[in-house]
């Protein structure tokens, strides 16, 4: 497995470009596998192509992504990174071996971790009707829904204790209920995407309904409870919309004050 980290240079309309569209996004990623055809599917319950574009400002777009095999990035940087400044030391781009780090994971450790997801429910309207797929629109419903999965992949997010500050902004202001008030997570970004889905030519599908995503990005600290699920989940992704930047949780160590 292996980690890769690209910095986005969003100057460039072209960036701008891929950026603006999750489909096209996960074109670029897929085509940096030179081994991988376009048809070529994740084998079921392996590894997979994972990958999120972390808006640090508005300025600066961190694109990470988590992979079986080694990627190469040229023709990112050649359309969305700084080419002129490449070099075969440093090409534009960071790929670590993310293996080690997985396979150190132990019972009790703590970390900061980021997940951007989408957080969705089914719901009947009548009884009579079939469920539908609907997406969680408020902090306290994507919050529940991260919370209900905790346990599966393999962590706990932990408590909030008594005198801690808030790290969601939304917590007090929701009622002493929220689950912000209560545990070490925040939520945020929310996006609203829109897009039609293109086939590989690139012509339109028909008359198909466009693809409707709700993406947030969720910010907390977890200890983990089941090393080998959590390293399921970290290579193959939580929740739906993996293919269009959902689904990646990282982890890094938590800062001293945090």
């Amino acid at each position: 497995m292996f980690l890769t980290r690209f910095r986005v240079n969003t100057a460039r309309s072209s960036s701008r470009r891929i950026l603006g569209s999750p489909q096209i996004m996960h074109a670029a990623v897929m085509s940096c596998f030179p081994a991988l055809l376009p048809s070529d599917a994740p084998p079921p319950g392996g590894p997979r192509i994972l990958w999120r574009a972390d808006h640090t400002s508005r300025a600066e777009v961190i694109l990470y992504i988590v992979s079986p095999g080694r990627p190469d990035l040229t023709h990112l940087v050649e359309q969305a990174g700084w080419p002129a400044a490449a070099t075969p030391i440093a090409p534009g781009w960071e790929t670590r071996a993310y293996s080690p780090f997985l396979d150190r994971l132990q019972t009790g450790d703590r970390w900061a971790f980021r997940l951007t997801a989408n957080p969705v429910h089914h719901v009947r309207r009548k009884d009579d009707e079939p469920t539908k797929r609907t997406a969680h629109v408020t902090p306290a419903h994507q919050m529940g829904w991260l919370l209900q999965r905790q346990e599966s992949a393999g962590f706990r997010i932990l408590e909030r204790s008594a005198g801690q500050p808030l790290m969601s902004s939304v917590g007090a202001s929701s009622g002493p209920t929220h689950p912000g008030n209560a545990y070490e997570l925040a939520v945020h970004s929310k996006r609203d995407l829109v897009f039609a889905k293109r086939p590989q030519n690139g012509s339109p599908v028909g008359n198909k309904a466009p693809v409707q995503i709700v993406a947030v990005t969720f910010d907390g600290h977890l200890e983990v409870t089941d090393p080998a699920r959590l390293r399921t989940v970290l290579t193959q992704g939580i929740g739906r919309a993996k293919a269009y930047g959902c689904g990646l949780l990282t982890l890094v160590p938590i800062r001293t004050g945090e």
